[in-house]
């Protein structure tokens, strides 16, 4: 078997193939410094006397990371003995193919209690700046991320003290699978925190084809001038996070292909990248090297609606401080273009302010002052550039700028199939090709792509046939009685317990005003009939009838269904909207008046968002379940918590594409796939959206973009819960939840972790599937039943929390080393302390004639759920003296329980002292202490 030592020469073989200077004597920190001294007074031509490079290297080593990341990429000044300043750069970063590359292994950096060894780093100048960690074939890579999270976690590590704080890049293998990550402060930096892990890359070449062994990845990435423009060019350091990111290939090779296309000036392009890869990142990217580029006069990124505008300036403004500035009308985005001031290079704007600055009829003569632009060479890169919006502006911008290239992104390129839909219930309109307009394709990274790179999900696509009746044709619409009752049958399913949130797709106005108010009346009537009911938070935006207000006809240009809906009875649509905007008022204890609608919408959107707070620190009172649309939110509109779209609206190509994938965005295990819920029987269009967008062979694109039908996950839920039984047999136990401890060892307790994580999982997944039949569900409690299973997370969660803290105190062991414990996977929105301080209640009340839930049942309840685990043994301890029936209200439980949990802290306390012994020098103390208290 190829061992980690012979991957690791095997790899400085290639790095000196590639030009490195392999270093063998540097194995210590002492060789490290004076390696870099002898590098930085040679770049800097300046000889440093030893209090002074103790005194830099004091000043630049830190333990703030991005502070390090900025200090390695910017010009520096230093003060020397003698008072005066020394201005200084740590690499050359005009040119980074002219540093000097090497190469070290083994080094081991002593700090005062850290004696870590590091396998193999790649030095820049003698700045070390990429740390390579390997293992054997038979080790996951994993281990490898793991254990550099470690060792940044160890107090007085030389990531903080010494020069490997200039580290950028970490990269993980075991010589045939090769990840790599950006370093950062810990914030950003934690492995498996709640599930959320670290950005993790695969590299791939321009076909988007994974480069993952090592000699490849090495020839590929590590070139040594492919690597300074890696961390020179295509690392982002985001100043209002204060981290470091990495941009993925696809990204790198959009970038390169639009500076080239503008190097060469060889015509327009367009950049076909899907929704949800990062396409403002890239955007990002383009914009700041042009802005650097004295070829170009100006940079404009276009986007197509007031929400966009200010949504691209705060992300681009999030990626570097203050580098766009807003342009709060035309006259200012006018003012701007004219200016030569270097911040006014890179605009961000909308193609409606772009449109009215060169509309010849304003009465500011916007478009005669913009004369001296006329022959500049100017930048348009488009987002989106799909918008019917664009074709009809791009003759005026060709006309007025005739030097002008024009770039667009878009995640749904028009083709001749898809060029003539339009948006609107029962219309068409004509477009023009995406090609048409931007001339080549410079590159393509679609939603195949992303969802097999595991940055986007697949879809579980639910095509609704009510019971009772013959299937729906096509397009059909049902009442809309039925498709509300369905929902509420189906939401807390579809959202894992409300842990997510969902938009209704309607197809007009009126639709969207008659659901909201029966979605009232239906959860009133039950609510009426039912005390336990929990109604869901439901809102509804579409915007007003514009009444000649500017901003409200802006955001309408991108949303045809409702600007067509206003024309038609405006006062009834404006009413309406007054009386949604009350109750959501009402629901929330907010202000809004539909005079100030912006800021309405905003409120709708961040409250979607604040869905990711848990219930103990946002109340769910305060979130929105549902969200009632009909264009608003189905482009551009972000949310890792929106899971589900319930459909009620005829969609086709790009408009289809771009609804479904608000429900994609990529969380953690308890989020396995977007659910789209449709009561239109739209199959044909989606099987067409899925074979125009897929660049792939229907039959496999469907493979890839859709998940497993219910059936066969059973299957698979069945054949991990066969493994989980015959594992505990082979151990001599049943295969019982009280059985689990008496597991003997650690590496059999590890066994059983990801067993039983497997069970979960196939389970989370199938508890998310809205059309699950009774047959379905009759075979999964077959299969385990819903007690058992619950027992089961229990004794999960309890041997994993040990094994974990093990681990955390260094006793693990290596059978620990390669274990997730994925708690987030055992976590329930629903099921948080409020829910329980109510189930207590009601077991208090009910009669033991008519038990719902048995104090057995609740314990197991408590057990079984990873946010109640700190909390869990006194909620079950407090149960154990309650009495069915007492009849107390949940204020009473409450009550009681604080009073429950003082007591116990108290009789704890007062066992300490014969604990310790009473001869001990700290009982006199805590006597005194609890006698005063």
């Amino acid at each position: 078997m190829t061992t980690e030592s012979h991957i690791e020469h095997s790899l400085i073989d290639t790095l000196e193939d590639l030009k490195y200077t392999y270093r063998p004597d540097i194995r210590d920190r002492d060789a490290l410094e004076n390696n870099f001294r002898e590098k930085f007074e040679a770049l800097n031509r300046v000889h440093l006397t030893d209090a002074e490079f103790a005194r830099l290297l004091d000043q630049i080593v830190t333990s703030d990371v991005f502070a390090a990341a900025r200090h390695l990429r910017e010009r520096n000044s230093f003060e020397r003995d003698d008072g005066t300043p020394l201005f200084y750069t740590l690499v050359n970063i005009r040119d980074w193919c002219k540093n000097t590359f090497e190469v070290i292994n083994q080094l081991r950096i002593n700090t005062s209690n850290s004696h870590h060894r590091f396998d193999v780093i790649l030095l820049i100048n003698g700045m070390p700046v990429v740390q390579i960690e390997l293992k054997s074939l038979a080790i996951s890579p994993r281990t490898a991320m793991q254990q550099i999270v470690d060792y940044k976690n160890d107090p007085g590590n030389g990531y903080t003290r010494t020069l490997l704080c200039f580290l950028q890049l970490f990269i993980v293998s075991n010589r045939s699978d090769t990840w790599y990550f950006a370093n950062n402060n810990s914030r950003h930096f934690s492995f498996n925190a709640d599930e959320r892990f670290l950005p993790l890359y695969q590299f791939a070449g321009e076909d988007n084809k994974k480069i993952t062994h090592l000699d490849s990845f090495a020839e590929k990435f590590l070139a040594k001038c492919i690597l300074g423009e890696m961390i020179s060019r295509y690392m982002v350091l985001v100043a209002s996070e204060q981290k470091l990111m990495m941009m993925r290939p696809y990204q790198i090779y959009a970038v390169k292909a639009i500076v080239e296309c503008i190097h060469q000036n060889s015509g327009n392009g367009y950049v076909w990248h899907t929704t949800g890869s990062g396409k403002t990142l890239t955007s990002f990217k383009a914009s700041t090297l042009l802005k650097d580029n004295p070829d170009i006069d100006k940079c404009l990124f276009v986007v197509d609606r007031k929400d966009l505008d200010r949504q691209t300036r705060e992300e681009f403004n999030r990626f570097q401080e203050n580098c766009v500035e807003e342009n709060t009308n035309t006259e200012t985005l006018v003012q701007r273009l004219l200016s030569d001031d270097y911040a006014n290079k890179v605009i961000v704007t909308t193609i409606q302010k772009l449109g009215l600055a060169l509309d010849g009829s304003s009465k500011r003569n916007y478009k005669e002052r913009l004369v001296p632009l006329r022959n500049k060479r100017i930048v348009f890169i488009f987002d989106e550039c799909h918008r019917s919006q664009f074709g009809e502006n791009h003759k005026a911008i060709r006309e007025f700028f005739p030097n002008a290239q024009l770039f667009g992104f878009t995640g749904t390129p028009i083709f001749s199939e898809n060029a003539n839909y339009q948006q609107i219930e029962d219309r068409q309109a004509s477009f023009k090709t995406t090609e048409d307009i931007f001339q080549q394709q410079l590159h393509a990274y679609t939603i195949t792509h992303a969802i097999e790179d595991n940055n986007v999900l697949r879809f579980h696509i639910d095509f609704y046939k009510p019971e009772g009746r013959n299937k729906p044709k096509p397009g059909e619409r049902l009442a809309k009685k039925a498709i509300v009752e369905a929902i509420l049958e189906k939401h807390d399913a579809a959202t894992a317990g409300r842990k997510f949130n969902a938009l209704l797709a309607t197809a007009s106005i009126n639709d969207a005003i008659a659901y909201h108010e029966l979605f009232k009346t239906i959860q009133a009537e039950k609510q009426s009939k039912d005390v336990n009911f929990q109604p869901l938070n439901i809102a509804c935006v579409f915007s007003p009838p514009a009444d000649g207000n500017k901003d409200v006809q802006q955001i309408q240009e991108d949303l045809p269904q409702e600007k067509a809906d206003n024309q038609v009875a405006p006062d009834e649509k404006k009413a309406a909207l007054k009386a949604i905007i009350a109750d959501y008022n009402t629901q929330y204890g907010t202000n809004h008046r539909i005079d100030e609608f912006d800021l309405f919408y905003q409120d709708v959107q961040k409250r979607i968002k604040d869905q990711q707070y848990p219930n103990q620190d946002l109340p769910h009172a305060q979130k929105i379940d549902i969200v009632i649309v009909v264009d608003m939110l189905l482009t551009g509109f972000d949310s890792k918590f929106l899971n589900t779209l319930y459909v009620d609206k005829n969609l086709r190509y790009h408009g289809l594409i771009q609804a479904f994938s608000r429900t994609n965005r990529v969380l953690n295990a308890t989020k396995p796939y977007g659910n789209i819920l449709d009561f239109r029987q739209q199959q044909d269009a989606v099987d067409a959206a899925i074979t125009l967008f897929s660049g792939e062979q229907i039959e496999r694109a469907k493979t890839i973009w859709l998940v497993d039908k219910a059936p066969v996950v059973i299957g698979r839920f069945e054949a991990a819960v066969k493994k989980l039984d015959e594992f505990m047999h082979s151990q001599g136990l049943a295969s019982a939840p009280e059985e689990v401890p008496n597991l003997k060892g650690n590496k059999v307790r590890g066994q059983f972790i990801n067993l039983f994580k497997e069970v979960q999982r196939y389970k989370t997944q199938l508890d998310q599937y809205t059309d699950l039949t009774h047959e379905d569900a009759a075979s999964i409690e077959q299969v385990i039943p819903r007690e058992q299973l619950q027992a089961f997370r229990g004794v999960y969660l309890e041997t994993a929390r040990r094994l974990q803290d093990q681990k955390g105190k260094g006793g693990g062991g290596s059978e620990t080393e390669q274990l997730d414990f994925e708690f987030v996977l055992f976590a329930s929105s629903m099921i948080d302390y409020d829910y329980i301080m109510t189930l207590i209640a009601g077991y208090s009340q009910q009669t033991p004639g008519k038990l719902k839930m048995n104090r057995t049942e609740l314990i197991g309840l408590i057990d079984s759920e990873a946010n109640l685990l700190e909390v869990r043994e006194d909620i079950a301890d407090y149960i154990g003296t309650l009495k069915s029936g007492e009849g107390l209200k949940e204020s009473d439980i409450r009550q009681g329980y604080e009073t429950f949990k003082a007591e116990k802290m108290l009789t704890n306390w007062l066992k300490l002292p014969k604990k310790m012994g009473w001869k001990s020098p700290y009982c006199r103390p805590l006597w005194m202490a609890l006698c005063s208290a």
